[in-house]
């Protein structure tokens, strides 16, 4: 909780409105219960009205300061449409395609803060990724002088010693199966970003392999893993953006100081890593998943990279509680988003 209360208490001074589309799911109702309550801005269900009510009174949840838009029955639908239709013409989309995407609740909370009527969204409690991160993609779309979308979870474990504070930014853990070299220092700097914004660090980049510095060189996966990590540096030189970047790094190597002593001394990366990035979406999504539940640590995302807009892909087995702090992550993101991606959110979609 010293993290995400840190980032509540930034928030607190420029509160945002934050698009919930599965408006009665009970976990969406608590924490956007606790949004409004905790003054970090305005939360917006989607959703039947009706049943948003129903649910909400079965859990005692008070609706005051929520707001409530059933897609179905908004004044915006049809613009909404005429925007995606524009956004697709080249994809041979039909105007009854286009108003049955619109009316659910995931493209109409994405076409929200596409057109500025939200500043992020955050969904995934009920769906699986595909379905939640397809209208991300064609709405709000990657942001200028980015090509890769990926994602982000960002773990606090209670030892303080492992990352910053006790934090770690761990990517790509929820879009990209087998990223390319390219998308692998595209994720490396996208993920550094993002921690340098929370956690207010310069970003110490691991990227990790089943061999630290050479112990199975010749493997076509430690290549791609030493080939990203020199283009992530070059990047990164170029943009004038200060982080360290290291690699291939085992895990252990990456963070715990008395192992990167001996294995790499001279290091800036090893034994105090606050980010570290996965080969592959296999051995990221396990190794989150396996410090969330074994070390019992408060995870928070998927935070998605490289949107135009701030998004994020909720777990299916997510908290309230998880809810809540990736929510507070994501409207923080919008108070400076720019900072993460120059030029983003200057044009509507389709405007370029």
């Amino acid at each position: 909780m010293r993290f995400i209360g840190g980032v509540m208490e930034k928030l607190q001074r420029h509160p945002k409105r934050i698009v919930f589309p599965e408006g009665t799911e009970p976990r969406i109702l608590q924490a956007a219960r606790q949004f409004h309550s905790l003054r970090l801005g305005a939360p917006i269900l989607l959703g039947d009205r009706a049943q948003i009510k129903e649910v909400a009174a079965g859990l005692n949840v008070s609706l005051e300061g929520i707001r409530i838009i059933n897609p179905a029955e908004s004044p915006d639908l049809e613009s909404f449409i005429k925007r995606f239709l524009l956004l697709r013409r080249g994809k041979g989309l039909e105007e009854e395609e286009a108003r049955k995407a619109m009316i659910a609740p995931n493209f109409f909370g994405a076409m929200m803060v596409a057109m500025r009527q939200a500043d992020g969204v955050v969904s995934g409690t009920n769906e699986i990724s595909g379905s939640v991160l397809r209208p991300f993609f064609q709405i709000i779309k990657v942001a200028p002088k980015t090509t890769t979308a990926s994602s982000c979870m960002v773990m606090e474990v209670e030892d303080t010693r492992f990352g910053e504070r006790g934090v770690l930014c761990l990517g790509d853990c929820g879009v990209i199966p087998d990223p390319t070299v390219e998308q692998l220092a595209d994720i490396a700097l996208s993920t550094a970003r993002l921690a340098q914004h929370l956690l207010n660090a310069r970003p110490k980049v691991a990227l990790l392999s089943f061999s630290t510095k050479g112990s199975a060189s010749s493997q076509p996966s430690v290549l791609k893993v030493k080939a990203a990590t020199a283009l992530a540096q070059q990047r990164a030189s170029a943009e004038l953006f200060e982080a360290d970047f290291d690699g291939e790094l085992q895990v252990d190597a990456a963070l715990i100081a008395e192992i990167a002593s001996r294995k790499l001394p001279q290091s800036r990366v090893a034994g105090h890593a606050n980010c570290l990035i996965f080969p592959d979406l296999n051995s990221g999504n396990i190794s989150s998943k396996l410090i969330q539940h074994i070390a019992r640590a408060n995870a928070y995302g998927q935070i998605l990279l490289g949107l135009d807009r701030p998004a994020a892909d909720v777990s299916r087995g997510s908290s309230a509680h998880d809810i809540l702090g990736v929510a507070a992550i994501v409207g923080l993101q919008a108070i400076k988003y720019n900072e993460l991606y120059p030029g983003a959110g200057e044009l509507l979609p389709g405007d370029a």
